[in-house]
C-alpha cells in the first residue's frame, strides 16, 4: 500500500474519532462512525487474502448495520421528544436499541460473534486499531448516554462478555483470536461499571489500550501469529519475550503490575454500590481468561528446550525492537504506584 494511501486512511481515522467524541448532535457522531468504518476496510483487506476479504465483509456489514441502528435509535427518540442532542436520549425504546447498537459496535456479548473473524483476518497493526482505537468513538458514545441507559441490562451484557471471552479464548491456537476473546472479556469489566462511576470505564479503557499495544507491537516485531511459533522466539529476542511475558500477565489483572489497577478500583466501586454479588461474579469468571493468558506467556518465556513443537528456532536478527514498545512495556507493567492518586483524579 502507498505511504499516501496510508496517510489518508490514518487522518481518516483521526478525522472520524474526533467528530464522533467531540459531537453534540446525532448526525455527526453517526457521520463520525461512517467516516471511521471507511477508513479501516482498506486497512483490513490491503493483503488481498480470502480471509481478509471475508474479514473485511464481515466488518464492513456488522458496522453498517450498528449505524443503522444509531440513526433509528436517535431519530425514534427525535420523533417523541423533539431532540437530537446525544445527552439528551430519554425514550426507553430508543435506549434499547441504543444499547443494543453500540454493543454490536463494540463486540459486546451477545453481538460478539464477528470481532475473533475480523480480528483473525486482518494484520497486526490493523487488529491493534480495531481492537483499541476503533472502540473509542462507541465508548465515548455509552459515556455520554450512560445515564439514560438500562443499568441492568448492561451488568448482565458485561457478566455474559466477561464469562463468553473468557470460555470461548480457551481452545483457541491463533493469537489474534486469543486477543481477541481477551478483550470482549476487558469490555465487560468496562461496561459493568460505566452507569456508576463512567471515568472508571475510560480509565479502563485507556489502560487496555496501553497493554494490548504493548503486546501486539511486541508479536509484530517477533512476527509470530500462533501458539506454535511463540514457543520458538525465545531464541530470536530473548528480552522482548520476557516483557511480553509480563505485559501478559499485566492484560490478564495480576498485581502488582498494571492491568490490576482498574479491575482493583472496579471491583472496590461495585461493593461501594451494594453490588458484591457482580463483583464477585465477573472476579471469577475473569478467572478463566487468566488461564490462556498463562498458557500464551507459558510458550513465549518458559517452554525452554527440549520441547514439543514441530517448528525450526527462529534465527536471532539484528533489527532492533521499535523504542515505543520499550516505553509501551514498561507504562503497561508498572503504574500500579500511581493508584493513590486516581480519587483525587476521578
Amino acid at each position: 500500500m502507498a505511504p499516501q494511501a496510508k496517510l489518508i486512511f490514518a487522518f481518516s481515522l483521526l478525522l472520524g474519532t474526533t467528530i464522533t467524541i467531540s459531537s453534540n448532535h446525532w448526525i455527526m457522531a453517526w457521520a463520525g462512525l461512517e467516516i471511521n468504518t471507511l477508513a479501516i476496510l482498506p486497512l483490513i483487506s490491503k493483503s488481498h487474502h480470502p480471509r481478509a476479504i471475508e474479514a473485511a465483509t464481515k466488518y464492513f456489514l456488522t458496522q453498517a448495520a450498528a449505524s443503522a441502528l444509531v440513526l433509528f435509535s436517535s431519530m425514534t427518540n427525535a420523533w417523541h421528544t423533539g431532540q437530537w442532542d446525544i445527552t439528551q436520549l430519554t425514550h426507553p425504546t430508543s435506549c434499547l436499541i441504543l444499547t443494543s447498537a453500540i454493543a454490536m459496535k463494540l463486540g459486546l456479548a451477545p453481538f460478539h460473534f464477528w470481532f475473533p473473524e475480523v480480528l483473525q483476518g486482518s494484520p497486526l497493526i490493523t487488529g491493534l486499531l480495531l481492537s483499541t482505537a476503533m472502540k473509542f468513538p462507541p465508548i465515548t458514545l455509552l459515556f455520554m448516554t450512560a445515564p439514560s441507559l438500562d443499568q441492568t441490562l448492561l451488568v448482565c451484557m458485561a457478566i455474559l462478555s466477561t464469562a463468553l471471552g473468557g470460555w470461548m479464548g480457551l481452545n483457541q491456537t491463533q493469537i489474534r483470536k486469543i486477543l481477541a476473546f481477551s478483550s470482549i472479556s476487558h469490555l465487560g469489566w468496562m461496561v459493568i461499571v460505566i452507569s456508576y462511576n463512567p471515568k472508571l470505564t475510560l480509565l479502563n479503557f485507556y489502560l487496555y489500550a496501553l497493554m494490548t499495544a504493548t503486546v501486539f507491537l511486541a508479536l509484530n516485531s517477533i512476527k509470530t501469529l500462533k501458539l506454535s511459533t511463540l514457543m520458538t522466539t525465545w531464541t530470536k529476542t530473548p528480552a522482548l519475550s520476557a516483557m511480553l511475558l509480563l505485559a501478559l500477565l499485566s492484560l490478564a489483572g495480576l498485581p502488582p503490575l498494571t492491568g490490576f489497577l482498574p479491575k482493583w478500583l472496579i471491583i472496590q466501586e461495585l461493593t461501594k454500590q451494594d453490588m458484591a454479588a457482580a463483583a464477585i461474579m465477573i472476579s471469577l469468571l475473569s478467572l478463566l481468561s487468566l488461564f490462556f493468558y498463562l498458557r500464551l506467556a507459558y510458550c513465549a518465556t518458559i517452554t525452554l528446550p527440549p520441547h514439543t513443537t514441530n517448528h525450526m528456532k527462529q534465527w536471532r536478527t539484528n533489527s532492533p525492537t521499535s523504542t515505543i514498545v520499550a516505553v509501551l512495556a514498561i507504562t503497561s507493567t508498572a503504574l500500579l504506584p500511581i493508584s493513590p492518586i486516581i480519587p483525587t483524579i476521578t
